[in-house]
């Protein structure tokens, strides 16, 4: 039977539908993706077909929850916490958090319940922080290379974003003569993330100090991305640019579950800082994602009040395991490594070997079996490195390491 042929008269409902060829935003168009789990979706796949594949693409640690943290959910959900709580948080983990934020950071007086907004996790808490910051044209600086997710919701609000590069020769740390020249009182916010991700990298003393009288001078606000505070191999105290003179007043410190108490698909995180911007970023939380599952925030005042034993353990094995790689990355003819100070991460210089990292690491998934990041994911100053999540055991990491040396010979850059 043939189909009947009708006349579309111009103007009609057929005709708008066939015209409208762009369904989807413009703004899309601003938007970037993060890497990592485009390469997570490949390397299951090459799993699939029954090839070993050693991942190190995603910052996800692979220890499992602390036992007490799952009982917690477990018990809350029997007692009846599966409803609907406050956009900000039941007020018991807003009060652990703030205590637990303050004790950790040395910081007095103490921070109430109305300085956190809880999240389920920390990215959609950096999205509703910066869309209650940012207009149009206002200017925010970060990190380069960097999380991507602070590039992409930046870029998503039009503001005007300000890379400042990380020295690789200052152990991934700020180039903090290219911030004072640039950083203006058209500067409206500069995210700071230490330890840092991809680099390992952390901020010095001096370096938060500098950062803050540069804030000041120009009354800029700080957000300091702590989520790898747990996740610190020096032996002083972990130093939150927060506690400097001048600077609680100007800080909204990011922090979360994920990293510290291997709870990444819990999906929750928070906001710490002044009451205003809080209350602001909470608005955002009410229109998005109304609230965190209830059960989930009861698990985050376990880890929080529970015992430090399993978070202390973790890190010790991932010391461990970053010594390892790095020192395994630096006998393979063409790597360079620093050594990271804090987070899960081992960022690999191999420009000797090419400059399009991306090509190489996906050479390395699809013939030796590892799975890891390309720097450039993490914007342009990350070109020529390759990120390497050393969340995997050490007999992972030591197989990962000879499958380089074995496949990288046949590599043409």
């Amino acid at each position: 039977m043939t189909p009947r042929s009708f006349a579309v008269q111009k103007g009609s409902p057929f005709t708008m539908i066939a015209s409208k060829e762009q369904r989807t935003a413009k703004a899309l168009g601003r938007l970037g993706a993060e890497n990592a789990f485009q390469v997570l979706a490949r390397a299951r796949e090459i799993e699939a077909t029954g090839k070993r594949v050693v991942h190190m693409e995603i910052g996800e640690p692979d220890f499992d929850t602390p036992e007490h943290i799952k009982h917690a959910a477990t018990e809350a959900m029997q007692k009846g916490y599966t409803h609907y709580s406050p956009s900000a948080g039941i007020m018991e983990l807003r009060e652990c958090v703030a205590d637990f934020v303050s004790r950790f950071r040395g910081l007095t007086p103490a921070y109430t319940p109305a300085n956190v907004t809880i999240g389920p996790g920390l990215k959609p808490i950096v999205w509703n922080l910066l869309s209650a910051l940012l207009d149009p044209g206002d200017e925010f600086m970060y990190f380069d290379p960097a999380y991507p997710a602070y590039a992409s919701a930046a870029s998503y609000l039009e503001a005007k974003i300000v890379p400042i590069p990380l020295q690789e020769s200052r152990n991934w740390r700020m180039d903090l003569d290219e911030l004072e020249r640039r950083a203006s009182d058209n500067t409206k916010v500069l995210l700071i993330n230490s330890p840092h991700n991809p680099t390992g990298g952390v901020l010095t003393r001096s370096d938060l100090e500098r950062i803050a009288e540069i804030a000041i001078r120009h009354d800029i606000l700080v957000i300091a991305d702590e989520i790898y505070s747990r996740n610190f191999y020096l032996d002083t105290p972990y130093l939150s640019i927060a506690t400097l003179p001048g600077m609680r007043e100007r800080t909204v410190i990011l922090d979360g579950f994920s990293k510290a108490y291997a709870m990444t698909g819990w999906r929750l995180g928070y906001a710490v800082g002044p009451e205003k911007i809080i209350n602001a970023t909470t608005l955002f939380n009410n229109n998005t994602f109304s609230c965190v599952a209830t059960f989930v925030q009861m698990a985050g005042i376990a880890a929080l009040t529970g015992p430090e034993k399993p978070v202390h353990e973790m890190n010790e094995m991932f010391r461990k395991r970053r010594d390892k790689i790095v020192a395994g990355l630096n006998e393979i003819p063409g790597f360079s490594c620093k050594m990271p100070e804090g987070a899960f991460y081992a960022f690999a210089n191999v420009q000797q070997i090419t400059h399009d990292d991306r090509k190489l690491a996906t050479y390395l998934l699809e013939n030796a079996g590892v799975a890891l990041t390309g720097g450039a994911a993490f914007g342009k100053a990350g070109e020529g490195y390759l990120r390497f999540s050393y969340a995997a055991s050490l007999e992972d990491i030591d197989y990962a390491l000879a499958q380089i040396k074995a496949t990288l010979p046949n590599f043409k850059a």
